[in-house]
């Protein structure tokens, strides 16, 4: 009889988020996971920075100016931390809906007051963290509040579907990006986008994922679930400050365009205008990631690695290392005689997060 692949049903998420309001949009997120479980889905995907929002304004405020800076703090104020109350009732919606869930969001380390990640989460039928993804450079205004993600969560996730991965907005583009992804087999990618791009770009918003999440299909042989955000009437008030600006935001062919991909490249469901919050669906067989490898096999016989290597390096470059030189009198010997702090003049501890991580994938 031999091996079995599953069939199974994705589902893309295109919505607005409650924008910079990071509880309503975690409630707004569990109403969309229980729907779509209830509607038969095994797989979710949601749109980038889904929870609290994206930094949309820098495309209509100057970034020092004291609008920006306001939306920017109220970003951080209401980004995610991953072991949080927050992520826990994703989790328990993901449990009671018996689906696997891949969430954007806007992480931010414990304990601290500066630093955010755009970042995909993975959340499995269990309500179990399986990963994460951090977006490896930020594009255009996101430069001005997130950091770029560690290439130790550019990796595939196991499922019992099998490799499952996501990338985020542009990096849905990169060559090198995409190669790593079709070298670990991966079977369903989730390609997260915002809600739109920059009002003076060549290609709308639907062309442009389109176009990136067709060539991630045919490139990896996966089924891609592009999920894009949209833009609420209460973001419109925000963030436009002219007619021409109103209309770039109500467009429906400039924002939105969700939409599953199969492994040759062709759309199976969507493309969803901009105007509209939804949930598309695609019931799919596993079985052709395996038929399409034997047209383009780009992690096996379809390359070269004796004339193309691709290499990654995933370790985190700490910005502050400790060292102690010894003696009684020095800083980290008296932390550890009082405060019992048992890494004192060792490099940095992880943030509680990716400690929580780590343990989730060990």
């Amino acid at each position: 009889m031999g091996d079995t692949f599953p069939k199974l049903r994705l589902a893309a998420v295109q919505a607005a988020p409650v924008f910079l309001d990071r509880e309503a949009s975690v409630e707004k997120a569990v109403r969309l996971i229980k729907e779509a479980g209830a509607n038969g889905a095994d797989f979710v995907g949601f749109p980038e920075n889904f929870i609290p929002g994206h930094p949309l304004w820098y495309y209509f405020d100057p970034a020092n100016g004291k609008k920006a800076m306001r939306l920017a703090t109220e970003l951080y104020k209401n980004a995610v931390v991953i072991d949080s109350e927050e992520v826990r009732e994703i989790c328990k919606a993901a449990a009671e809906a018996n689906v696997y869930v891949v969430m954007g969001l806007t992480e931010k380390q414990a304990n601290q007051t500066g630093g955010m990640f755009n970042t995909q989460l993975y959340i499995d039928r269990n309500g179990r963290i399986i990963g994460k993804h951090q977006k490896m450079a930020p594009t255009i205004g996101e430069k001005m509040v997130h950091m770029g993600g560690s290439a130790r969560y550019l990796r595939s996730v196991p499922t019992e579907f099998g490799p499952v991965s996501g990338m985020i907005c542009g990096e849905n583009t990169n060559p090198m990006a995409v190669m790593a992804m079709s070298a670990e087999y991966t079977r369903i990618h989730v390609a997260a986008w915002p809600n739109h791009f920059m009002p003076d770009h060549w290609a709308s918003m639907h062309q442009s994922i389109l176009i990136a999440s067709r060539n991630v299909a045919y490139a990896c042989k996966c089924f891609v679930i592009a999920a894009a955000g949209t833009v609420s009437p209460e973001m419109v008030d925000l963030l436009a400050h002219t007619d021409e600006d109103r209309a770039f935001l109500t467009d429906p062919k400039k924002t939105g365009g969700s939409a599953i991909i199969d492994p040759t490249g062709n759309i199976i469901a969507g493309p969803l205008d901009g105007d509209k919050e939804g949930i598309l669906y695609a019931d799919v067989d596993l079985e052709h990631c395996v038929t399409d490898r034997f047209v383009h096999d780009f992690g096996g016989g379809y390359n070269r690695p004796d004339q193309l290597q691709l290499l990654i390096n995933d370790h985190d470059n700490v910005l502050v290392h400790r060292t102690s030189f010894g003696g009684a009198n020095s800083w980290s010997q008296a932390a550890e005689n009082t405060l019992g702090l048992e890494n004192a003049g060792q490099e940095r501890i992880p943030a509680r997060s990716d400690r929580l991580l780590d343990a989730e994938l060990n």
